[in-house]
């Protein structure tokens, strides 16, 4: 039997979509528009296209731009799920990506292209189908870990922040409070953030003065690991 003769499993790629809202971190659902599963929440994801993707980036960010309306998001590669079991038509591989998404660029999406997410807290995630629940646990693990040893968290900012934007998704995400002063000399000893101006700030009659915020931006447009957790 030639190699050519053996059944190709199904190759596809999942993306777990995180933001932010005021109570935390949140996962992007869509409703899937097909069998199986039809009209069930669940992640964003595709099939692998020989004809139009030549690499596996290729691929999600064609998924991401095509299902979700979304462009410019920082990607990383979570890992490989597959077996004969994780859908009911048959052996599959899904390469896992996970997302960080602003708020921005989710009201952009939906804007833009009619898209209508549904963002869930991870800790009330609906039934979702084949192993995304794995998926997700896995995703928010990995961010969980590296966001307390990289700049991960500016992430899901708007690409101009003040520290105490930065401190407030920093805490949200890990799910604990950090000490001001401590994060602030790590930042600010690796170098990674540089000033891009002050926000202004309302004026005039009956408006509360306030001083304008301070805005720094990331000095490097990938995360950037640092020696140590915070």
């Amino acid at each position: 039997m030639t190699v050519q003769e053996y059944e190709k499993p199904d190759a596809s790629i999942d993306c777990v979509l995180f933001t932010l809202a005021d109570e935390g971190l949140r996962v992007l659902l869509l409703p899937r528009d097909r069998q199986p599963h039809l009209g069930r929440r669940t992640l964003v994801g595709g099939y692998v296209r020989t004809d139009v993707d030549r690499t596996l980036e290729d691929t999600v960010r064609r998924v991401l731009r095509d299902k979700a309306g979304l462009e410019g998001v920082y990607l990383e590669q979570l890992g490989t799920f597959g077996s004969a079991d994780r859908d009911e038509r048959g052996w599959s591989i899904a390469v896992a990506y996970f997302a960080m998404v602003p708020d921005a660029l989710v009201a952009e999406a939906e804007s833009r292209t009619g898209t209508r997410f549904e963002a869930v807290p991870l800790d009330a995630l609906p039934d979702l189908p084949f192993d995304h629940a794995r998926i997700v646990a896995a995703a928010a693990e990995r961010l969980r870990a590296k966001v307390a040893y990289s700049t991960l968290p500016a992430f899901l900012l708007e690409p101009t922040f003040t520290f105490a934007e930065y401190k407030a998704v920093f805490e949200k995400v890990l799910g604990r409070t950090v000490d001001q002063s401590s994060l602030r000399k790590k930042l600010m000893d690796a170098d990674v953030l540089e000033e891009a101006g002050k926000r202004s700030v309302p004026s005039g009659p009956g408006v509360r003065a306030n001083r304008p915020g301070r805005l720094y931006r990331l000095r490097n447009p990938e995360p950037v690991l640092f020696d140590r957790s915070l």
